[in-house]
This record gives structure tokens, sequence and C-alpha cells, in this order.
């Protein structure tokens, strides 16, 4: 019944959004994409019959189901909503959108850790994909730390190169595929080092993850301060396609997006930092009280 529920919403939006996008409201998507329909829906519906099946003991602390719903909800809101026709005629509005692809959501669902719930709340088939060996491989593959840290970097680099970025801007095909690297790759590094647990269970050590999160925060804090210094316009498909705010200039516009490269991201790194270093102290402190 709720995949029936799921269906028909998606049929009704898809069929609206191409008849008449100006007349969507707010909430909806202004171009309907099944994908990325389908995967706020399903993980959403997985999360909550994953809920009602688990023991009440082993339930996810209020906050962490907070946190994961909050995060599945900004990253509809970036991708599904009319915010996405905004971020197409704004660069600082795609930078933003692309921070809390590649950031904020993948962060805060790493940091609320209701995997299991969501697993817990897949079909049979779905849980037999996620467990096979295939997947683990390729997870293993791709969480190597030195990997994992280019991979995280170079993803966001890469769509940032102005005739990659132009080309992907005005590419529906290519446009898809750049928000769902942003999506995937950033769910799989934070899951890697948003982890408080030693190792075991954990995959790699605390000095690991200290090393990738410091690893990545560098070079990207670098091509943050660049576009927000940077003298002349290096994306000029904002100016092509009509600049949402017609009075921000093109420099303005780009050195805006340079800031929010380089500040949240920054911040949110240092934090994590921040709290994994506590977190080894403390643990170390206990080893020696014990």
């Amino acid at each position: 019944m709720p995949y029936a529920g799921i269906a028909l919403l998606g049929g009704f939006l898809g069929g609206l959004s191409d008849a008449d996008p100006g007349r969507m409201p707010v909430w909806a998507p202004w171009e309907f994409s099944p994908l990325e329909y389908l995967a706020c829906a399903l993980v959403t519906l997985w999360f909550f019959q994953g809920l009602a099946r688990e023991p009440v003991d082993e339930r996810p602390a209020r906050w962490r189901r907070i946190v994961f719903v909050g995060s599945i909800g900004a990253l509809y809101a970036v991708l599904r909503t009319r915010y996405d026709y905004w971020a197409q005629h704004l660069f600082v509005l795609n930078r933003i959108q692309h921070v809390v692809m590649h950031h904020l959501g993948p962060f805060f669902i790493a940091l609320a850790g209701v995997g299991p719930t969501v697993r817990r709340g897949m079909p049979r088939w779905a849980r037999r994909v996620v467990d096979s060996r295939a997947v683990a491989a390729a997870m293993r593959a791709v969480q190597q730390p030195a990997l994992a840290a280019v991979l995280f970097v170079g993803s966001f680099f890469f769509w940032l190169i102005p005739p990659v970025h132009f080309r992907a801007m005005i590419d529906d095909r290519l446009y898809q595929l750049m928000n769902w690297s942003m999506v995937v790759d950033g769910i799989l590094f934070w899951s890697l080092v948003v982890d408080f647990r030693p190792r075991p269970p954990a995959r790699i050590s605390f000095g690991a993850r200290l090393a990738v999160v410091v690893g990545a925060m560098i070079p990207q804090g670098v091509l943050g301060l660049l576009l927000a210094l940077w003298p002349r316009d290096l994306y000029s498909y904002y100016a092509l396609c009509g600049r949402l705010l017609p009075s921000m200039s093109a420099i303005t516009d780009q050195h805006l997006g340079g800031i929010v490269i380089w500040l949240p991201p920054e911040l949110l790194s240092m934090a994590l930092v921040l709290m994994l270093v506590v977190t080894m102290s403390k643990r170390k402190l206990a080893a020696r009280v014990a």
C-alpha cells in the first residue's frame, strides 16, 4: 500500500510538472526526476517502517530521528523543490545547493547513524543487495582513507571547472549525474569519518579519520578562498541563462559563491575534528583510569 501511494503521488507530480510547471507548489519538483523522487521517498518510508519494526529499546534516540528526517528534508528541498530552478540561475544559490548535497545533508545523515533502522525497513530483495559481497567490496574500495579524501575533494572540484560546469548546467543528463555524484560521494565520505567508535567496529582509526578530514578540508578551503577573491567572472552560464537577481553582478555572485564553498564546509570540518579529538581523548583517559 505505501508503495502504491508513492507511485501515485510520483505520477501526479510528474504529470503536473510536464504539463504546467508554473503551477507547481513551491514544495513540488520544478523538473520531475523519478530517480531522485524515489530515492527520497523510499529511504523515508524504509526509515519509518524500520522504526515501527524495531524493539523500543533498540530504536535510535529521538534527536537522531529528527536529524535524519531533517537531513532528508534538506536534500529534498535543494533537489526537488523550486529551489532547484533558482539554483540554476544564480551561482551562489547553486553553491549552497552543492554544499547541502555534498556536506551538510550527508554529514547529518551520518551523524544520525540510523542505517540499521533503514535496513530493517527495507524489503528482503533490497536487504540482499545491500548485504551482497559486491556492495561490501565496493564500499571497502571507495572508503580507503586516501581514496575517500581524493574522491571527496575531486568530485567537488571537477564540477567547478568552468567548461565542465557550463556543460553540466545545459545538459540535463550531466546535471543529474553531477547532483547524484555530490550526494552519493558525500554520504560515502561522511559515513566513513563521522564515527565516534573505536576501530573496530569503525572502519578506520581515529588518527586516519582526522587525517582524512583535514586532508579534504584544506584544498576545499583554498578553492573557496580563490573564488571569493578571483577578479573576473569564470562562470558565464549564469549571465547567458539570465541571472535570478539581475541587480547582482557576476563578480559579486561568484565571490559570494566562493564564500559559501569556503566557510560552511570549513566550519563543519573543524567541528568534526574537535569532536573526534575530544572523543579520542576521553577514550584514552578512560583506558588509563581502567
